[in-house]
């Protein structure tokens, strides 16, 4: 059961978010909050009453503090809660991304979307068997005025791009503003390696290690991929790795 915190300036707005959470069945408690300084003040006196948050459902422009600044606060937390943006502007994604939201609501609210969001709320929120990483985590791309949001599992590798990245997926190709070290810290535990300085590549989605003249290349996909000589032995031990953990098939086991 989640504990949450909903944030707007908007007093109409504010209560309608909080009555659709309450409505939900994995919200055990929702508080909330008029704007961002109150949201700020309410959340210093519990992390000092050690009483727990598990999400904050949050607006981008209010007056005083407005959403991404309060993230920022809030990301300087011990075990800050997971963030929700719920907002009227569509340009906003890709910020929501870099703060590491969990999900970028438009307004008005659909309730099938608020019930997603919060899906997505309550698996960040729990802690993942064996130290796995969430199952799920997308990016938001802009495209002529919409937003595409291209999941991590279809992401084959990412390359730098001056201060973008081009994300390589199984049906195209997406650049995005954004580090390769912001997207490698972000996506290491998922099994993405660097290969280069320049490269991150999804392990999941290679098919082959090879030397060709001298260096090794992976392939992936349709691509071949360079490995960089400070990579090459952090590269094939986590493939190989990667490759000795895969659980046997049944029945591929020896026998007499």
């Amino acid at each position: 059961m989640l504990r949450v915190l909903a944030v707007d300036d908007e007093v109409p707005a504010l209560e309608e978010l909080a009555h659709l959470l309450r409505q939900d069945p994995r919200i055990e408690h929702v508080t909330t909050a008029e704007g961002g300084v109150t949201a700020l003040q309410d959340m210093v006196q519990m992390v000092g009453s050690g009483e727990r948050l598990d999400g904050v459902f949050l607006d981008v422009r209010m007056p005083g503090l407005g959403g991404f600044d309060l993230a920022r606060l809030i990301g300087a937390f011990p075990n800050p809660p997971r963030l929700v943006f719920v907002t009227a502007h569509e340009d906003c994604a890709l910020q929501a991304f870099e703060v590491e939201a969990v999900d970028y609501l438009l307004k008005p609210v659909r309730t099938d979307r608020l019930a997603e969001a919060v899906r997505r709320l309550e698996s960040a929120a729990s802690p993942s068997p064996q130290g796995e990483p969430p199952a799920e985590d997308v990016i938001p791309v802009e495209l002529g005025g919409r937003t595409r949001f291209v999941a991590r599992q279809t992401v084959r590798f990412a390359e730098a791009k001056g201060d973008y990245v081009r994300l390589h997926t199984v049906d195209g190709a997406y650049l995005v503003r954004m580090s390769l070290a912001a997207l490698e810290r972000r996506w290491a535990a998922s099994g993405f390696i660097r290969v280069h300085r320049s490269t991150l590549v999804s392990a999941r989605h290679v098919s082959e290690l090879r030397f060709d003249g001298g260096r090794v290349v992976l392939q992936v996909g349709e691509e071949t991929l360079p490995v960089s000589r400070r990579h090459t032995r952090q590269v094939r031990e986590r493939l190989v790795r990667q490759f000795q953990d895969r659980p046997v098939p049944s029945g591929a086991a020896g026998g007499s």
